[in-house]
């Protein structure tokens, strides 16, 4: 019996109670003298990290079950009290100043929790854009016995008897995973608690290190001036757009040709003409999405996963520029550990980090021996913390392509992996810069104006340079620089996309830790009263992205939450959901199964991705991307079609050899895609074991 969403909600939530709980003492004791609050937003968050990368190293030998992860939790419980009462004796877990904080930081991530619940059950379809290859991925790795996971989209083959693993950056997918299986929620509702679960680590874990930055800061702060500018980042992280919003004061825009806002600017707003995807697709032919997007229109992919532990990293980096001794060995290991959580998550995040590790251990800390050797054990202990994932990984791009190449180069074409494609030329028009950008550009002039004529630099400015200074090379970079890839119209869009995310995140927090600054700051000119009316304008319109991004995709807010995901098929395909919900109640394991392949975005191998089992082929363009060619599924389309259509049972029997083939669909899908299907075959080398209430469609399993 299936609980309601609010049941689940709450089932959900208190699993990740206890699981902050059993890591608080190891948070408390690195962050606590120096966090707000004592650096209990990040207890969730390392809790769910460690036991993750914990269940890909061992499930290589163990079954991932609930009763691994309950052992694993248990023996790590054991280790940490063990360890912090032997080398620290006098170390206090609970203090009264520091048990308000907790409670208060708690409620907010209930809040937040709970809001993002509310919003995304009004639609919570597992349904659309690249859902399908979210979702898929992580209901594989739940009937994973051991890692790596299999693709559900190619299944085994002469060539690959024992099946393909996923070729993706899928470690966020995992810790998805493994919230789901300890918590023993059904996938279809715990997509949804996912998401909202990332949603509140967000909010809270950017409270703590705004609070954390300010509190250090001055001398004479109210708790409330605080706890105010805490929220305020966290609103700006979480749901801030950019300022894109200007066009709200527009008549609006053909998205394919966006036009200067000047030129169409009208005083009265037109709310109604304004699209919130334009503030991510503005300049033509790149992406440049921020946190508040992801979560509205909610595929989990790396980059979202990858927030609360992109905030955790920044976290530990203000710890190492405010007060640590750099300890070499030690410090390179934990954050070259990091690194390799950012690479299995988000790939490009991994060469992110190393980049900011390294301005901050040679430009901040100062190039010496020990920062030396704390860089070589950091890229070492990468290397090694990521082999689980990397022995079984090929990357997508191992070629950087440069942007506008001189013709000198271009008749070159490449030097080793650098490419110099002459029709690779996209240069983005100054101004389209700052309309996405401006607020936080804005944000590091007024910051530097009021460092620049000090003697000596606090330590928590020059944490807040880094963001802003790493922040603004990450969006210049795609200006002369790609990782190339498949898309040739869109050669610098995911180098684009991915670069910018960071530095949304990083700026966002060093533009609101400057806005506190120059409110605190006693400045009397006239020039600091203009400065403060710019901020007041830009601030508008970058909090108001929420409303018009989370009302087009979710409507008036006037539903009752419903989490569950699969909701959706009950009136667009209902014989499929039967299959499914059939295929997850009484099939274990992971055989194959064969279903329509279809196009990318489509709502073709939806079983596949809704049980986890691997199918013949799926989505093409996504394995073509994953594989490196189009040929790995193309090869096996028209295969597929010759199975559904044919009418000898031999050419299914040799195909179900081939392929290793143990059941077949046949739906509504199936024949919509192959109008020439001959089902009567199937019952001469099958077993029909399932045909859905409407009798539309059929399972069989092969003799």
């Amino acid at each position: 019996m299936e609980l309601s969403s609010l049941g689940y909600a709450i089932t959900w939530y208190i699993y990740l109670f206890w699981l902050g709980i059993v890591f608080y003492p190891l948070v408390k004791l690195v962050l606590g003298r120096t966090f707000f609050d004592d650096g209990y937003a990040f207890s969730k968050i390392v809790s769910i990290v460690l036991l993750s990368y914990f269940t890909l190293v061992a499930t290589q030998l163990f079954e991932f079950t609930r009763v691994f992860l309950f052992t694993s939790l248990f023996t790590f419980a054991t280790l940490e009290y063990f360890l912090i009462s032997k080398y620290f004796p006098k170390f206090k877990l609970l203090e009264k100043k520091s048990i308000k904080k907790i409670v208060g930081v708690e409620i907010l991530f209930i809040l937040s929790f709970a809001f993002w619940i509310f919003v995304r059950g009004q639609e919570p379809s597992i349904h659309g854009l690249e859902k399908f290859m979210d979702f898929g991925f992580m209901n594989s790795i739940l009937r994973s016995k051991h890692l790596p996971p299999l693709d559900m989209w190619l299944s085994a083959d002469p060539t690959h008897p024992k099946g393909y693993p996923i070729n993706y950056y899928y470690f966020g997918h995992l810790t998805g995973a493994v919230l789901i299986k300890l918590s023993n929620i059904p996938s279809k509702f715990g997509y949804n608690l996912i998401l909202a679960t990332l949603f509140g680590l967000g909010i809270t874990e950017v409270f703590s290190i705004v609070t954390t930055l300010i509190k250090n800061s001055f001398k004479k702060v109210s708790n409330f001036f605080v706890i105010l500018f805490g929220l305020f980042g966290a609103f700006i992280a979480n749901l801030g757009g950019n300022l894109h919003t200007i066009y709200v004061f527009t008549k609006g825009y053909d998205a394919n040709n966006p036009l200067p806002f000047w030129k169409i600017f009208t005083l009265v707003p037109h709310p109604e003409k304004y699209w919130y995807p334009n503030a991510t697709r503005f300049i033509y032919h790149t992406i440049h999405e921020f946190p508040a997007y992801s979560y509205v229109v909610a595929d989990l992919h790396g980059h979202v996963f990858d927030i609360p532990i992109v905030l955790l990293t920044l976290a530990l980096s203000y710890l190492l520029v405010f007060k640590l001794k750099l300890e070499s060995y030690f410090l390179g290991a934990i954050f070259g550990f990091l690194i390799a959580i950012h690479y299995m998550t988000n790939a490009f995040d991994g060469p992110i980090y190393l980049l900011y590790f390294s301005f901050i251990l040679l430009f901040i800390k100062g190039f010496n021996r020990k920062t030396f050797l704390g860089l070589i054990t950091l890229i070492a202990s990468f290397l090694v913390f990521s082999y689980p994932f990397s022995s079984h990984f090929s990357p997508f791009s191992n070629k950087i392509g440069l942007n506008c190449p001189p013709s000198f180069l271009s008749s070159i074409k490449h030097i080793g992996p650098l490419v110099f494609l002459s029709e690779n030329c996209q240069i983005s028009p100054l101004w389209m810069l700052l309309v996405l950008w401006g607020f936080f550009w804005f944000g590091f002039v007024t910051f530097l104006s009021l460092n620049i004529k000090k003697k000596k630099i606090s330590e928590v400015a020059l944490f807040v340079f880094s963001l802003f200074f790493v922040g603004t090379i990450l969006i210049i970079i795609p200006e002369f620089f790609y990782a190339k890839d498949i898309y040739p119209g869109y050669f610098r869009a995911n180098t684009m996309f991915k670069l910018g995310y960071q530095a949304f995140i990083m700026m966002s927090i060093a533009t609101v830790y400057t806005i506190a600054l120059v409110k605190k700051t006693k400045l009397k000119k006239i020039r600091w009263v203009i400065v403060k009316l710019i901020f007041s304008a830009l601030t508008m319109l970058v909090v108001i992205y929420p409303y018009f991004a989370i009302t087009s995709y979710y409507g008036k807010l006037n539903k009752k939450a419903d989490l569950d995901g699969s909701k959706w098929m009950k009136t667009q395909h209902p014989a499929i959901k039967e299959i499914i919900e059939f295929v997850n109640h009484n099939i274990v394991g992971q055989p194959i199964i064969i279903e329509a392949q279809g196009d990318s975005y489509t709502d073709y191998n939806s079983v596949s991705a809704y049980t986890g089992l691997p199918t013949v082929a799926g989505w093409q363009v996504h394995e073509w991307l994953w594989r490196g060619s189009a040929n790995v599924v193309g090869k096996r389309i028209p295969e597929i079609q010759t199975f559904y259509a044919t009418s000898d049972p031999n050419v299914v029997l040799a195909m179900a050899r081939k392929y290793h083939i143990k059941y077949i669909v046949v739906s509504p899908l199936e024949r919509e895609k192959y109008p020439q299907l001959n089902e009567e075959k199937f019952s001469q080398v099958a077993y029909k074991i399932f045909t859905s209430s409407n009798g539309q469609a059929s399972l069989y399993m092969i003799k």
